[in-house]
């Protein structure tokens, strides 16, 4: 398999005709390490885990989303606004494209979610949810209605903390992702890559107050038995989402 690009805090190429535009704010990504064999499994045809230190990650990642919109036109105030929590994977295809994969988005808006299924073949799940801020903390509540499992549900508050100046490698890592990786046309061809563009993200650390979640398992991955690794918040950033890439390519051992 050829070697993974570098991972690097600013995107690497700009995306001048944007598919999407977007804000992704309120940030708060909670990450735990498992062992790449646990996952690699439940990636898609065309991707391995993306490894850092001999380990690949689950990422729980609750924020709002924010006036979405189509090309260039101004972003929708109503049906593009809406929080989301998603549990996402580490991937890394044949050209060495690092990305992510979803293996759960509950979003609280039902029409985004029938086109994130229908339009990509994104796992888009319909949930009761809420973002509450209160001084220096975070509490991001969801609860699925559609299409299940039902009772799958999530609790998270985080406390911010100071501003990271110099983010680890590990930090940018998990989250300076440029693309995801999906099967968004079906048929036998390999997964495509979708990249996206955005500023450097402003990181801050944060503490995880409550962790009540059952998303995780309801993504067909093990509970977490240990605590996060890494608990970030970020206030957010703009983002441009290109045109899907097909193929990826499959990576071989």
């Amino acid at each position: 398999m050829p070697k993974p690009s570098p991972v690097t805090p600013d995107a690497p190429a700009h995306i001048r005709t944007p598919l999407l535009t977007q804000q992704w704010l309120d940030l708060a990504f909670i990450h735990w390490a498992v062992e790449p064999d646990v996952v690699a499994g439940l990636l898609p045809k065309g991707t391995v885990p993306d490894i850092h230190d001999g380990v690949t990650y689950v990422g729980l990642v609750a924020f709002r989303m924010h006036r979405v919109g189509w090309l260039r036109m101004p972003g929708v105030p109503y049906l593009g606004t809406f929080p989301e929590t998603n549990v996402r994977l580490y991937s890394v295809d044949a050209h060495g494209r690092r990305g992510v994969v979803f293996r759960s988005m509950d979003a609280s808006r039902l029409i985004p979610v029938v086109m994130g299924r229908v339009g990509f073949r994104l796992p888009y799940l319909w949930s009761r949810m809420a973002v509450r801020s209160a001084g220096d903390t975070v509490t991001y509540t969801s609860s699925r209605r559609w299409p299940g499992p039902r009772g799958a549900s999530s609790r998270i508050t985080v406390r911010t903390g100071e501003r990271i100046e110099e983010p680890t490698e590990l930090e940018h890592f998990l989250t300076a992702r440029w693309g995801m990786h999906n099967a968004f046309f079906g048929g036998p061809e390999p997964v495509a890559y979708l990249p996206n563009h955005h500023p450097r993200w402003p990181l801050y650390r944060a503490e995880l107050i409550t962790c009540e979640e059952n998303l995780i398992t309801a993504a067909g991955l093990p509970a977490p038995s240990t605590a996060p690794v890494s608990v970030l918040y970020s206030p957010g950033v703009p983002v441009r989402l290109g045109r899907p890439a097909r193929p990826a390519g499959i990576p071989t051992p």
